[in-house]
């Protein structure tokens, strides 16, 4: 026997089946849209992704050619102070030097008051003597020049170092934030 309200009722439930089944579709293409967006944003991300490799590596390759650079300038500057070590020493060595003779001077100087007879002879030697001491001065003075003018190099080397090694530094911090 056929049943109006059972059939009735199996109609009702295919077409609330089929509604949902709509729905279903219609979010299963909603999200398989959402799918496909999200994996172009992917592919864009992961090129973005290497070309920032690309640029860590890159920057990578300057800070190993700044560091090595770095190391140069630090032999170098070391060469330079080794060199002016032995300046200053040459230096006071001339110091020492023309101490010793200015008190071999005095001494001359009494002799030459003691012994009138040689007096003539021993300004002589005198005269000598001084030109001596004035060309040493000249030399002293001109060494003088050229430790001022090392020096001067050596601050401005310094100083060349201070900025590179904060350009590190910030390059450094750079390169851990990527």
């Amino acid at each position: 026997m056929f049943n109006f309200k059972n059939h009735f009722f199996q109609n009702k439930e295919k077409e609330k089946l089929t509604a949902d089944l709509i729905a279903a579709n219609k979010e299963l293409a909603f999200q398989n849209e959402e799918k496909e967006k999200r994996a172009a944003e992917l592919i864009i991300a992961n090129k973005e992704l290497l070309f920032q490799n690309e640029e860590k590596e890159k920057r990578a390759a300057e800070l190993i050619i700044a560091n090595k650079e770095l190391v140069f300038q630090n032999e170098e500057k070391e060469k330079r102070a080794a060199e002016l070590i032995i300046a200053n020493k040459e230096l006071i060595f001339q110091n020492i030097e023309k101490e010793k003779r200015a008190v071999e001077l005095i001494i001359a100087n009494k002799e030459l008051i003691l012994q009138h007879a040689e007096k003539e002879k021993r300004a002589v030697e005198l005269i000598i003597a001084n030109k001596e001491l004035i060309i040493q001065h000249a030399e002293k003075e001109q060494r003088a020049t050229e430790l001022i003018t090392a020096n001067k190099e050596l601050a401005f080397q310094n100083s060349e170092k201070e900025k590179r090694a904060l350009e590190l530094i910030i390059a450094n911090k750079e390169l851990i934030r990527l």
